[in-house]
């Protein structure tokens, strides 16, 4: 009796298997054979279009260069990375897995059917489970994007039922299959919205619904800040809003901070950077607007969009900061940085990228001058804390940076007292060099670099003109200088951890 209930088990599994395919091969059919209205001319296309993933890419691309916001990256990124572990599961475990026949096309319409029919079998859908992750992994880091992307997702794997290359069941288990994919991207590299609150001191700061007492400073230059300024004020109709060339920032700056509750500045880091000088002159809590290329300490205190700085300024919720020193500065008094003081190789890919950005955008001229500055460089002849050595690249962070390259990383922690102190050594392939220090992250120890965590920091022994870089701006040494830090100098407004 045991062994005749055990031989029927395959035989059941047989039966369910062939029900199975009995429904998804009526459901295929009876679909086949329905009118689409306006879906001849679009649909087919739209699945040739998405072969080997190049809608996707294309959709990626479109959305980094053009998204205007540093979400809409991270959105384009993630998106291309989940559909990258969806291909590698489909192509690897998927098509071998279940060796499914492709439906037999005689009840397809032949305007419907592709000129070049896929040769791989059935289930699942790689299209489906492309679109899928390219979605999921957009919304999950922006839902405006997402809901941007999904429709056409959801038709790419529409088309491939309408075209008669899948059974509706290869369509849902490939989207299934993508969707998975994109989530368990994000156990292992979480989403922004998913990353701890950065540890930063709260600080008392006034409220100001409407903006009401706030004078907002905006370079005219900088990336974006002339649009951003008219979202202000449509966003805060009391703030007096200030726009002026680069010339005349520190001027605009300094008398608006004698007459504001709270001083407001748009731009890039360097012109953040004068503001928070001005603030802490004038203790005055300061409100940042990314209107700049990069944005990275707006970014960092979680001020992606005018109405994340709107939201902290109508709440009165502000943080306390760090603020960088080094002196002497580029007029012969005390210089600041925000974000990161740097010399070496970093100085002169800043100028590069300056030099190119207005023709051909931020990211690109980037790109571009690391890759000009790395072939053409030789390493800095320094002493550091006593030592006289080679050097490719010495970074000085303003707290613990999460990653180095050619932008810095996140920070958790903007008041952490400390300067994040990375050197490259001199040497042969600087390429490979800061790829190393790029990869091994804070807090370590190589023959090729070193990452540790100081307080100050002295350099002697420079050929006086040396040029370093500091929040983007660029400026030349005297033979010796000293880092260290003003320790939550600085009051700036900040959203509320959601």
């Amino acid at each position: 009796m045991s062994s005749a209930s055990n031989a029927s088990v395959p035989s059941r599994i047989a039966g369910l298997r062939d029900r199975f395919h009995r429904r998804d091969l009526a459901v295929f059919q009876n679909l086949a054979q329905r009118h689409w209205p306006a879906a001849g001319p679009v649909l087919p296309r739209l699945s040739r279009t998405a072969n080997h993933g190049l809608l996707w890419v294309g959709a990626a691309a479109g959305m980094a260069a053009f998204g205007g916001s540093a979400r809409a990256r991270r959105a384009a990124l993630r998106g291309i990375a989940s559909l990258a572990v969806a291909s590698a599961a489909i192509n690897t475990v998927g098509k071998g897995a279940v060796r499914r026949q492709r439906p037999i096309l005689d009840a397809v319409p032949v305007i419907r059917q592709l000129k070049r029919q896929p040769v791989t079998t059935s289930f699942p859908s790689g299209h489906a489970a492309s679109a899928a992750a390219f979605a999921t992994g957009v919304a999950l880091e922006s839902r405006g994007w997402g809901a941007i992307v999904a429709p056409v997702a959801l038709s790419v794997a529409a088309s491939r039922v309408y075209t008669g290359v899948h059974y509706p069941s290869d369509v849902l288990a490939g989207a299934a299959l993508g969707v998975g994919a994109a989530f368990a991207l994000r156990g292992v590299i979480p989403t922004r919205g998913q990353l701890p609150a950065p540890g930063r001191p709260p600080a008392d700061a006034p409220a100001l619904p409407e903006g009401r007492g706030l004078v907002v400073v905006a370079n005219q230059e900088s990336g974006t800040a002339t649009a951003t300024a008219s979202l202000i004020r449509n966003a805060l109709p009391e703030a007096e809003i200030v726009e002026c060339p680069p010339g005349r920032l520190a001027s605009e700056l300094a008398q608006a901070a004698d007459r504001c509750t709270a001083l407001g500045v748009c731009g890039g880091d360097g012109t953040v950077n004068l503001a928070a000088s001005v603030a802490v002159e004038h203790e005055v809590p300061l409100a940042v607007f990314p209107g700049g290329t990069l944005n990275h300490f707006a970014y960092d205190l979680g001020i992606e969009t005018v109405a994340d700085a709107c939201s902290a300024l109508v709440a009165g919720s502000a943080v306390r900061a760090d603020l960088g020193r080094f002196r002497p500065g580029p007029d012969g008094s005390d210089g600041y940085f925000l974000n990161a003081f740097s010399l070496g190789v970093y100085p002169e890919l800043v100028r590069m990228r300056e030099r190119w950005s207005p023709r051909i955008g931020g990211w690109p001229a980037g790109v571009l001058a690391a890759l000009h500055v790395l072939r053409g460089e030789r390493p800095l002849e320094a002493e550091l804390q006593g030592r006289c050595r080679p050097l490719w690249l010495l970074f000085v962070g303003n707290g613990l940076f999460q990653r180095m390259g050619p932008a810095p990383g996140r920070r958790h922690n903007l008041a952490d007292g400390l300067l994040d102190v990375r050197v490259v050594h001199g040497g042969r392939t600087p390429g490979l060099r800061l790829l190393a220090a790029a990869v091994a992250g804070p807090l370590t120890r190589s023959p090729m670099h070193a990452a540790v965590r100081r307080q100050r920091v002295r350099i002697s022994g420079l050929k006086p003109g040396t040029p370093y870089a500091y929040d983007g701006e660029v400026a030349h040494s005297e033979s010796e200088l000293m880092i260290d830090k003003l320790p939550e100098a600085l009051t700036v407004y900040c959203p509320r951890p959601v």
